[in-house]
């Protein structure tokens, strides 16, 4: 894309009072945004309203320092850096089919390798997850990264970041494809939230990170729900860890299932709210998983993946002591004084005993003076 033909497309997308409808009317009627700017008054109140007419005839203020700020950062990087207009054959042709697909999409990491719907899934959930719901995040994406699929989700905190670490952990033994693709709801010149600055870096290494804003866009509330359109998008279903039932997952369930796409769900504890949504989604049809083989099988372009043990990574199992312990524990967080009256175990045993596991990495303890069983087999 030269200077000339990015200013065009900025220019457009900046525009006050020109969303994305009424930009890609424009686009029908007149071709290339260069043509819609060469037009005459009359022939624009053909497409869009009288004010939308007047605002395209003006340029927007800020278009110029966008323009220039925009122009550098892709000379900065030129073999990772790209902005993706409607009209570029490189644009993913699988957003082209949902709705209000972005005018420009900036692209940051591997850009020598392509997007393929057909072989990527979206992993997303809560963004304060159990511990259980972070590793089960973490131990999907691995897995079906190892399957051959990119994971695809939105760099947030909780099971998304879980999810990017996963695919990157088995992305080490596979580096012909993306292993992971993050879409993000702020320009790409900053990340958000700040804590995943290492992971962001990781991504573009092997994968790529994606945005519809402009550079310099903030973190700003209503941008992050409407990203997930572009999550399912991408992606040939999407699975849902952990989420609550006002949950922005649930946003990308429904637009997966809107689109046509397969839903997944990991149902949990009755007790714990961050399960209930995806009991919700279960109920309402999305198919119930509890290892990556489950989502495999649904997806018939890996009908040919061998069947594979979700956490391939296991750790020995617990010493014959433990297993008791394990047992008493069930799966729901549990406090001390209701272990010791499933056990009998006086108190300084059942503590060291408690540690001991913690430190082994078979439990965790929560707040409140909770523990829970992390199930890795």
């Amino acid at each position: 894309m030269t200077r000339d033909e990015l200013a065009a497309w900025l220019r457009l997308s900046l525009t006050p009072g020109v969303g994305l409808v009424s930009a890609r009317k424009l686009l029908a009627a007149f071709g290339l945004p260069e043509a819609i700017f060469r037009q005459p008054l009359s022939a624009l109140t053909q497409v869009v309203s009288v004010t939308q007419a007047n605002a395209l005839r003006c340029e927007p203020s800020e278009l110029s320092t966008q323009l220039d700020t925009t122009w550098q950062w892709l000379q900065e990087q030129p073999t990772q850096r790209q902005v993706l207009s409607l009209g570029d054959a490189s644009y993913p042709a699988a957003l082209l089919s949902i709705e209000d697909p972005p005018l420009l999409l900036y692209a940051l990491g591997r850009l020598d390798q392509s997007m393929d719907p057909s072989r990527s899934l979206a992993i997303v959930g809560s963004r304060n997850p159990t511990p259980q719901g972070a590793l089960n995040a973490r131990q999907f994406a691995k897995s079906l990264r190892q399957a051959g699929l990119t994971i695809v989700s939105g760099l947030a905190l909780g099971v998304d970041g879980a999810a990017h670490e996963g695919a990157l952990d088995a992305a080490e033994a596979d580096t012909s494809t993306l292993a992971t693709i993050a879409v993000v709801g702020t320009g790409l010149d900053r990340v958000y939230p700040k804590s995943h600055h290492a992971l962001a870096h990781r991504i573009t290494q092997n994968g790529l990170i994606l945005s519809e804003y402009p550079l310099g866009t903030p973190p700003v509330s209503a941008n992050f729900p409407r990203r997930n359109r572009l999550i399912s998008g991408l992606s040939c279903g999407t699975l849902v860890v952990e989420a609550a039932l006002k949950s922005g997952s649930l946003i990308t369930a429904r637009l997966a299932a809107e689109q046509g796409k397969d839903v997944f769900a990991i149902p949990g504890s009755i007790h714990a709210t961050q399960s209930h949504g995806c009991h919700a989604l279960i109920r309402q049809g999305a198919k119930l998983v509890e290892n990556a083989q489950d989502v495999l099988e649904d997806l018939p372009s890996l009908a040919q993946s061998s069947h594979l043990s979700l956490f391939s990574d296991a750790p020995d199992a617990p010493p014959e002591g433990e297993k008791g312990l394990l047992a008493a524990l069930g799966f729901d967080p549990v406090s001390l004084d209701a272990l010791q009256a499933r056990t009998g175990l006086d108190t300084p045993h059942l503590q060291a005993s408690l540690m001991s596991m913690e430190l082994d990495g078979l439990i965790v303890r929560l707040t409140g003076g909770l523990f829970q069983r992390l199930v890795k087999a």
